[in-house]
């Protein structure tokens, strides 16, 4: 489970995440990247992923998925948007990708 602190948690964190970040989009997410001074992770998963328990199930995915990939030598914010097909296979895989290309673009 990430720490408290490491979570995005205000409306205007996330809208400064989605509007001055990098965009990074796969089959089952979108993921946005923003450099920042201490990492942070938000998630955006709707009811168009599906019922409570398959986003739930999502949600813990890609918090235990975000946990290992969070490093406090690249500081980044990152928000993760499920999409629907998140709910199948290769999501931990879409998040791993993800994350490695945003943070060639955030660093370059």
């Amino acid at each position: 489970m990430l720490p408290q602190r490491l979570r995005l948690r205000k409306s205007a964190d996330f809208v400064a995440v989605l509007r001055r970040g990098r965009k990074v989009s796969r089959r089952t997410l979108i993921l946005h990247a923003l450099e920042t001074a201490e990492p942070r992770f938000g998630l955006v998963v709707s009811r168009q992923v599906g019922s409570a328990v398959e986003r739930n199930r999502v949600k813990r995915q890609l918090r235990h998925g975000a946990a290992r990939l969070l490093d406090p030598a690249r500081p980044m914010a990152v928000v993760v948007r499920a999409l629907p097909a998140a709910i199948g296979p290769g999501l931990i895989e879409d998040l791993d990708s993800a994350w490695r290309q945003a943070l060639e673009g955030v660093r370059s």
